[in-house]
């Protein structure tokens, strides 16, 4: 042990002696683990996101798209390209009322319009649902009311707004009980949001505004179909059996004969999160790949400069050799050198990869998380690196003959 400490301590020695050198020779490393370990980062706080995001919502909930989507197609490619006039209120209806294991499920119309209050106006996005939706999106209303079965079956011009909205239109007045305006129609503000912030791909949840989906279908929008039916299971281990349930339910409403397949995509929030965790995992894995090309390039930089040490070290060697030293010695001296190089890139790398995690997270939409496991794979992969590219130059600095050395001018 203290043969290794004085080892490592005359590592530091012959390093400090070319400093700049020395940092050039480990930039490769700094910026491969850097890279590295802020990649895995972004990507552990992405997959993150995702669960605080499903865990706000509910992981038991289930979400009912119109038409038949593939494995590679996503929600919003479904509401992009398919046609959308086959999912109805009557639907919702027929779920909640014959599900015995939904406890709740809601039509939902999305689109954008329009809003103004006096001379101010924004666009927002609308989300219009029935009364179940405070329930299964968990909204929780900062002030006044959410609306209610009343309001969806009189198609009532009510709507509650979101705390982006809030501040857009009115400030820091009170917004309940105030007429603004929707795409020109009159409405009235009876609620309004607690702020939900954005979701993980950067989308302000809170410059919303909510309005009953009768509403939207007869007076804003003429339409008599809708987006999506949003279903909560009785609990998270029932599920998987809910979606069978309202794949039943919606076949025979759709009178869909055996062997035909779907006109309806059914999607829970977990096979959502497996999703994007897939995604996330295949974006870490090939930018830290790609990053790692760094560390290659880095190790090699180190061979390099441990030979030039070689060749300059030649008669210190040969002086050593001289008085007792084994070829043992010499090799794990060159050797200590090399991981000692590449370590404290790695730990440079690390703080470098710290620090550009918290300017992304501050000053970013991106969400990143730190965790030991990166950490100790870039010390892991540092060192094999100083260890592999070390063995060559060690190896030829302990096969010189002293007294060739000695000579060596």
């Amino acid at each position: 042990m203290r043969r290794m400490l004085e080892n490592i301590k005359i590592a530091f020695q012959s390093l400090s002696l070319n400093k700049l050198r020395s940092f050039l020779t480990m930039l490769g490393i700094i910026i491969g683990v850097g890279a590295v370990v802020a990649m895995m980062s972004v990507g552990a706080g992405a997959q993150q996101s995702v669960m605080q995001s499903i865990q706000g919502i509910g992981s038991n909930l289930i979400i009912v798209t119109p038409g038949e989507r593939s494995e590679e197609e996503d929600i919003g490619a479904v509401l992009g390209t398919r046609a959308m006039d086959q999912l109805k209120i009557g639907d919702a209806k027929a779920i909640e009322k014959e599900a015995s294991l939904i406890d709740r499920a809601a039509p939902v119309v999305i689109s954008s319009s329009v809003i103004s209050y006096l001379d101010k106006n924004t666009q927002v996005s609308i989300y219009a649902s029935s009364e179940a939706a405070e329930e299964i999106y968990n909204f929780e209303i900062g002030k006044g009311r959410f609306y209610n079965s009343s309001d969806v079956a009189n198609s009532s011009n009510v709507a509650v707004i979101g705390q982006t909205v809030v501040e857009k239109l009115f400030g820091k007045k009170d917004p309940v009980g105030k007429i603004i305006k929707i795409d020109g129609k009159n409405f009235t503000v009876i609620g309004t949001n607690e702020p939900m912030g954005a979701t993980q791909f950067g989308a302000d949840q809170d410059n919303m505004v909510s309005v009953p989906i009768t509403t939207a279908q007869n007076k804003l929008y003429g339409l008599d179909y809708i987006n999506m039916i949003m279903a909560k299971s009785v609990d998270e281990e029932s599920t998987d059996k809910a979606s069978e349930e309202i794949e039943k339910i919606l076949r025979r409403q759709h009178n869909i004969k055996p062997g035909d397949s779907n006109d309806f995509t059914i999607q829970s929030q977990t096979q959502m999160l497996d999703m994007v965790s897939t995604i996330t995992s295949i974006f870490t894995i090939t930018i830290s790949s790609i990053a790692g090309i760094s560390l290659l390039v880095g190790g090699i930089g180190i061979m390099n400069i441990m030979l030039v040490s070689v060749t300059e070290r030649t008669r210190e060697i040969g002086i050593r050799k001289a008085v007792g030293a084994k070829n043992k010695d010499i090799l794990i001296q060159f050797l200590t050198e090399s991981i000692v190089l590449s370590v404290t890139g790695g730990i440079v790398g690390v703080i470098f990869a710290i620090f550009i995690s918290i300017i992304l997270d501050k000053f970013t939409i991106l969400s990143t998380s730190i965790t030991i496991f990166p950490i100790i794979l870039a010390f892991t992969f540092s060192t094999m690196i100083g260890l592999f590219f070390g063995i060559f130059p060690a190896m030829r600095a302990a096969r010189l003959n002293p007294i060739d050395a000695l000579r060596y001018e």
